[in-house]
C-alpha cells in the first residue's frame, strides 16, 4: 500500500484522499485553511471568507459524473449529500413523462446544490476514514526531492518539518505553487496552456419563503439570453436559488450591476430570472462578482515524458475551466477515481496517468476553450442570434425527448457535440421539427441594449 500526501482540501483533494483511503492506502491531506465545512451550512456558505476559493459562493450544477462517481466509490457520501438538501433533477423531468428508457438514461441527472453541501459531505466522510489524516491549518511550503532524472518527489515540507510520501498529489487549485517549486527543484517546466475568457459572472442568492410557492411551474426554462449577456437561474438545496448574469469583462455597465437594485431590475428583463424572482423569494446575499477567469491546462509531462515522478496533479491544478458549463467538480472527481484505482502504477511511473488525462479530460478542456472564444466574441460584439438550424436544435430539445437526450449527453460529459448531435436520428427529428415550425426564427428573449442601458441609468 502507498503513502500518499495530498496538497489541498477542496473537493478534488477530499475526493482523492477518501477514495485512496478506502482502498487501504495511507493518506495525509494538508489544507492551509484551519476551518472545515459542515458545522453550519448557512454560516459556512454566506459568512466564511475564502479569497483563495472565489468560486465557492458562485452557483453550481453538479453534473452526472459527480453522481456516478460518488455512487460507485462512496454511496454513503451520496446519501449524505441528499440528506443535507441536494436534489436530483433528471433532464427528462422537463417533460410530463419520461420517454421509453435507453441504456444510460438513468445517469443523465444533475444534482442541484451549493458547493458547500458537497464539501460538508466529503469532509464528514474523510473524518470517519481511519486511513486518512487531515492536517488543517498546515500549509505545505515546498517539496522534498531525491535523485533521478526526472527528479523524484519524496514528500512535502511543512514549515521546518519534512513528511515522506510515495506519491504527492497536487490538488491545491488553479493558483497552485507546485509548478514553480518543480522548476526550482531543477525539473523541466510543466507545460501550461492558458486562455483568458473575457467573461465576468455576477450572482445573487435567494431563498424561497416557507409559506410561498416552491417553483415557477413546468415549462419555465432556467436560461435566457440577450445579444450581449446571458442570464440563468440555479435552483439549489434547502430552498435556495441563485440568479446569475454573464457578460463581457469589457462591458462598461458591469460595475453598476453590483448594486442589488440594479442587478435585480436587469435580471427581471430575462424571462427565466423573472419567473423565479416573481416567487417573492428573500435575498440572502449581496451581488457576488467573479472575473479574471481563464481556462488552464497544466501538464506535468512534455514531449520527453513526465517532468517529475512521485507527484501528479488533479482538479483545478491540472484542468481549470471557466464555470460556464460546470465541468470542474465532475472532472476533478473523475481524476480522483482514476488515481485511486491506479495509484501503484502511478507511484512507479506517472506516464500512464498523464496519458489518461489527455484522453479522458483534455477534450472537455478544448471544447470549453472553443465555446468561450465564441461567447467572448458574441458578448463583446452583441452578435445576432445563432444560425437557424443550430437555434432549432436548442429549442427543439425542450419539445422532443430524442433531441433532449443528445443535449443531456453533451451537458453531462457523456458525448461530445459532434457525436451526440450528428446521428441520423437526431437529424431526422430536428428536420421534422423545423418542418412543423416553418415560421421559426432565432431570437433573443432578453433585453435589447437600449433597454439594458436604460435600466442601468435608471
Amino acid at each position: 500500500m502507498a503513502r500518499v500526501a495530498v496538497i489541498g482540501g477542496g473537493i478534488s483533494g477530499l475526493g482523492t484522499a477518501l477514495m485512496l483511503g478506502r482502498r487501504g492506502h495511507t493518506v495525509t491531506l494538508y489544507e492551509q485553511d484551519a476551518r472545515e465545512a459542515g458545522a453550519d451550512l448557512e454560516q459556512d456558505f454566506f459568512e466564511w471568507g475564502r479569497p483563495r476559493v472565489p468560486q465557492a459562493v458562485q452557483p453550481h450544477s453538479l453534473l452526472a459524473p459527480v453522481r456516478t462517481v460518488l455512487r460507485a466509490e462512496a454511496p454513503d457520501v451520496y446519501q449524505d449529500l441528499l440528506a443535507r438538501g441536494a436534489r436530483e433533477f433528471h433532464d427528462f423531468d422537463w417533460f410530463d413523462e419520461h420517454p421509453p428508457h435507453r441504456d444510460g438514461d438513468e445517469d443523465l441527472v444533475t444534482l442541484r446544490t451549493r458547493r458547500i453541501v458537497l464539501e460538508a459531505a466529503l469532509t464528514a466522510a474523510v473524518r470517519r476514514e481511519a486511513t486518512v489524516e487531515v492536517r488543517r491549518g498546515r500549509r505545505v511550503s515546498g517539496l522534498a526531492v531525491g535523485e533521478g532524472r526526472p527528479v523524484r518527489v519524496t514528500g512535502v515540507r511543512v514549515g521546518a518539518e519534512t513528511f515522506g510520501a510515495d506519491l504527492v498529489v497536487d490538488a491545491a487549485g488553479r493558483r497552485s505553487p507546485v509548478p514553480a517549486w518543480l522548476v526550482e527543484a531543477g525539473c523541466r517546466p510543466p507545460v501550461v496552456e492558458s486562455h483568458r475568457t473575457g467573461i465576468a459572472y455576477l450572482c445573487r442568492w435567494y431563498r424561497l419563503r416557507a409559506d410561498g410557492p416552491r417553483d415557477p411551474g413546468r415549462g419555465v426554462k432556467t436560461g435566457s439570453a440577450a445579444s450581449f449577456a446571458l442570464a440563468g437561474v440555479f435552483p439549489s438545496d434547502n430552498d435556495t436559488f441563485a440568479v446569475n448574469l454573464l457578460l463581457s469583462t469589457a462591458d462598461p455597465t458591469r460595475g453598476a450591476l453590483t448594486d442589488p437594485e440594479v442587478f435585480e431590475a436587469v435580471a427581471r428583463r430575462f424571462p427565466a430570472c423573472a419567473a423565479w424572482l416573481d416567487l417573492d423569494a428573500e435575498p440572502q446575499s449581496a451581488v457576488l462578482a467573479m472575473a479574471g477567469l481563464d481556462n488552464r491546462w497544466t501538464a506535468l509531462a512534455d514531449a520527453e515524458g513526465p517532468v517529475v515522478t512521485g507527484l501528479v496533479n488533479a482538479g483545478d491544478s491540472l484542468i481549470h475551466t471557466n464555470p460556464t458549463s460546470g465541468h470542474g467538480v465532475s472532472l476533478g472527481l473523475r481524476a480522483a477515481q482514476y488515481l485511486a484505482g491506479h495509484v501503484d502504477e502511478v507511484v512507479a511511473d506517472p506516464a500512464g496517468y498523464h496519458a489518461w488525462t489527455v484522453e479522458a479530460l483534455r477534450p472537455w478542456f478544448d471544447a470549453q476553450v472553443a465555446s468561450d472564444r465564441a461567447n467572448e466574441q458574441r458578448l463583446a460584439e452583441s452578435a445576432p442570434p445563432p444560425e437557424r438550424r443550430a437555434a432549432a436544435v436548442a429549442t427543439c430539445a425542450f419539445e422532443d425527448p430524442v433531441v433532449m437526450r443528445a443535449r443531456a449527453k453533451v451537458r453531462h460529459l457523456v458525448s461530445r457535440p459532434d457525436e451526440a448531435y450528428a446521428t441520423e436520428e437526431v437529424d431526422r427529428h430536428v428536420t421534422a421539427w423545423l418542418a412543423a415550425n416553418p415560421d421559426f426564427e432565432p431570437e433573443h428573449d432578453g433585453p435589447t441594449r437600449d433597454q439594458w442601458d436604460a435600466l442601468i441609468a435608471g
